[in-house]
């Protein structure tokens, strides 16, 4: 992601290379285990949503595969996606 001036707004519905379901966007920069690692997006399966903290998946821009959906977004979403982006 680092290389891209944009970050996909929460409720995008993409779909990850060698993947049969789409993954909805719900979250940005996060950070598993100890902080060795920070994931560009967490997604969680497309239609069913976050049904458990277990069945969300940890993602980056280069295993985006097709942008099926692009969602919502405003002048303070922009604001904040910029933010993420210059964080990570």
């Amino acid at each position: 992601m680092k290389d891209k001036k944009q970050v996909l707004p929460l409720g995008s519905v993409v779909l990850l290379k060698d993947a049969k379901r789409y993954l909805v966007v719900c979250g940005y920069a996060m950070v598993t285990g100890q902080g060795e690692k920070i994931w560009d997006y967490m997604g969680c399966a497309y239609p069913i949503g976050i049904v458990s903290s277990e069945a969300t998946l940890m993602f980056d821009e280069e295993q985006i595969d097709k942008v099926v959906f692009e969602g919502f977004t405003d002048e303070e979403g922009e604001k904040f996606r910029e933010k993420v982006y210059a964080s990570i």
